[in-house]
């Protein structure tokens, strides 16, 4: 965490801009190998100090780019440094997994999808500057690159922490890597050209009141990369799908009928499965770009620490969302 009184003081000074002032001290309340968290009232509500990792820096000015270009679904920042790696944010009120259950939460979930669909295809103009600011590549061409990487991942956490089992199962997926670049060059024919997934899109990282999607935002973009958009449903969908079938469906046709002029419903429903098995390394290296910056002496949940080669290990999954 950075010197609090020092964060304080910058705090103050872009306050003061934004018509506010604080009311109570900095104090820290989250701190990860990967990001530290730390909160402030005002006389507005809460403040939110976030300080992105090394790994995840780019989120700095990932926030730039979506203030500019999509202010009205993103927590927009009160204020960002970039030099010192800061992000100022405003209260966002709570998301949509503390404020709904059921059938409820799976309505906000529909129109969420389709609001972030609308999102990718406006940020698809910026690929170029997100991946300037270092939001790491993940588009069907590097990611036969991308599993020898996580494969290799898998390695050092089998060298270090694994068992028998965990030898075993690396070594089925390291054996469909032929496999793996045939989805790979296939998606890469498809439509859908590449945007910015946000990789960690479930209830917890959406604001706003489900019952007026004009409200719903998208927060917590540290786990961001470019891709394929239809890579980014890979989580959102499966933790619909673990709900039911039927707001699997509903939540997967919301989103794609924002990408109908690219094709039938039955070519777009096919190049998302697709994406999302593809996805899966993504994912898998962006639990292993995680845990990569956790020390030797860092107190790291086992289930975190495995993360990388679980994930990895849902290539084996028959379903394009099992196991991921």
């Amino acid at each position: 965490m950075p010197d609090l009184e020092a964060a304080a003081t910058w705090i103050d000074e872009r306050l003061v801009h934004a018509g506010s002032f604080r009311t109570g001290p900095l104090e820290s309340v989250r701190v990860r190998p990967w990001g530290e968290v730390a909160k402030a009232e005002t006389d507005q509500g809460a403040v939110w100090l976030k300080v992105p990792g090394p790994t995840t820096a780019f989120e700095v000015g990932l926030y730039e780019v979506l203030a500019r270009r999509v202010p009205d679904r993103i927590l927009v920042p009160i204020a960002v440094d970039a030099d010192r790696g800061w992000i100022l944010l405003p209260e966002g009120g709570p998301p949509l997994g503390e404020t709904t259950t059921g059938a409820a939460q799976a309505d906000g979930m529909v129109a969420a999808l389709a609001r972030y669909g609308r999102l990718q295809r406006e940020v698809a103009a910026d690929v170029d500057a997100l991946l300037a600011l270092g939001v790491e590549d993940m588009r069907p061409a590097a990611m036969p690159v991308r599993f020898d990487q996580a494969v290799a991942a898998g390695e050092r956490y089998v060298a270090k922490r694994g068992n028998h089992d965990d030898r075993a199962s690396l070594e089925r997926v390291r054996a469909r890597r032929e496999w793996f670049g045939s989805l790979c060059e296939d998606l890469a024919d498809r439509a859908g050209g590449a945007s910015l997934d946000h990789n960690d899109l479930h209830p917890w990282n959406i604001l706003g009141d489900p019952r007026n999607p004009a409200t719903l935002r998208f927060y917590d973009w540290g786990d961001s990369v470019i891709a394929h958009p239809f890579a980014a449903m890979l989580v959102p969908l499966g933790f619909a799908g673990r709900r039911s079938s039927r707001d699997l469906m509903r939540c997967r046709d919301a989103y794609l009928a924002e990408f109908g002029e690219l094709g039938t419903h039955a070519q777009l429903v096919e190049t998302l499965e697709l994406a999302c098995r593809v996805a899966k390394v993504a994912r898998a290296l962006t639990w292993e770009r995680a845990m990569s910056t956790a020390g030797d002496g860092d107190d790291v949940d086992p289930d975190f620490a495995r993360a990388p080669l679980a994930t990895l290990e849902s290539l084996l999954d028959d379903s394009y969302l099992g196991g991921a």
